[in-house]
């Protein structure tokens, strides 16, 4: 399927591997980024754009290629609810033992709930597990953490802005101007009041790195730097005592220091990326939480609208906070990896207007 002007592009990230995903008429075709073409597939959906049925095009599917056309279906179709795969039955077997697929009858068939909580399909550097040992640091019971990862660590497509959302470990001399750039912005300041010299956010970045339950992430648009998150695991953060928190519980703090990246769009592409990445990065993750300022009326009405709930305010020693919180249940189940909110569609559609 060679690439013309009337097709139809979404570029995905499996395993690390860039590859893209064209529709033309009611063919998908998976191809490496110099358009050599590694699969094709046919497609066909419902009136109602509910059900979908796809079937390989001769030889066998690979995990990849499949997991590449389930999350193209689902990105552009949320209203897709169920897609039967049509492929020989050692194959569908073991994409079921894979959890890609469930056979219902005598079909195979994929759920969102379930293709959105593949790793593989936007962490380049997707990690098994790390085994549990119980530890204790400054009075503490906790799980023993895993290493920081560096690089890449989280790679997704936005049809919405037509862009690509990345997250990647800090690079303290990369970033510190930026980093100081941005904490010294009058907007960042006003919440996170840590404005200072070079040397102070050195200590500063030097502190969380220092510190197994934190890590620092720059957030980027097309590779472009936008934001700041401090992601950390709950049960040895200061939020511990404020409510029974499990193992593995995540949360993040944010702050974004580009102010053309300060928009509704752009915000809902951050919040359902974070909580997306956090439930991928361990399976055993069930609850994401963040504690606001209480009086941050923006940024929990934005919290609100991407399914987190509002617990309680409470009292920090720094500030009163509102407790908020996201369950893998709610998240993957009413699929708020999707905005819940009106915004552009893409245009032209990937996959055309049910007639």
């Amino acid at each position: 399927m060679p690439l013309s002007p009337s097709s139809a592009v979404t570029p995905v990230c499996i395993s690390g591997e860039s590859l893209l995903v064209l529709r033309q008429a009611q063919q998908l075709a998976v191809t490496d980024p110099d358009g050599q073409v590694r699969s094709r597939w046919s497609w066909q959906r419902s009136t109602s754009s509910r059900d979908w049925t796809i079937a390989k095009e001769g030889g066998g599917a690979s995990y990849a290629d499949l997991l590449a056309i389930l999350q193209t279906i689902f990105l552009h179709a949320p209203e897709a609810r169920l897609v039967t795969v049509e492929l020989p039955r050692e194959q569908a077997a073991a994409m079921c033992r894979a959890g890609l697929l469930q056979r219902q009858g005598t079909r195979h068939v994929a759920a969102p709930e379930l293709v959105w909580q593949h790793a593989a399909g936007w962490l380049p550097q997707e990690r098994p597990p790390f085994p549990v040992q119980q530890v204790m640091s400054e009075g503490k019971r906790h799980p023993l953490r895993a290493p920081k990862p560096e690089g890449e660590v989280y790679r997704r497509y936005l049809p919405w802005l037509g862009q690509t959302l990345s997250l990647r470990s800090l690079r303290l001399e990369q970033d510190l101007p930026l980093f100081n750039r941005w904490m010294n912005d009058p907007v960042v300041v006003q919440f996170w009041d840590e404005a200072g010299d070079l040397a102070r956010h050195r200590r500063y970045l030097d502190t969380i790195a220092a510190d197994p339950h934190m890590t620092s992430l720059i957030a980027s648009f097309d590779d472009r730097p936008f934001a700041y998150f401090e992601v950390y695991w709950a049960k040895e953060n200061r939020i511990a005592p404020f409510y029974d928190c499990g193992d593995f519980d995540r949360g993040w703090h944010v702050l974004v220091g580009e102010e053309a990246f300060r928009g509704k769009q752009f915000a809902v592409a951050w919040l359902t990326s974070i909580s997306h990445y956090l439930f991928l990065d361990d399976c055993r993750t069930q609850t994401v939480v963040g504690e606001p300022r209480a009086d941050h009326d923006k940024q929990i009405r934005n919290l609100d609208k991407s399914g987190y709930a509002k617990l309680k305010e409470f009292d920090f020693p720094h500030k009163r906070a509102m407790l908020v919180m996201l369950s893998r249940e709610r998240y993957f189940g009413q699929g708020l990896w999707q905005p819940q909110t009106t915004l552009a569609p893409l245009d032209p559609p990937f996959f055309p207007c049910s007639p």
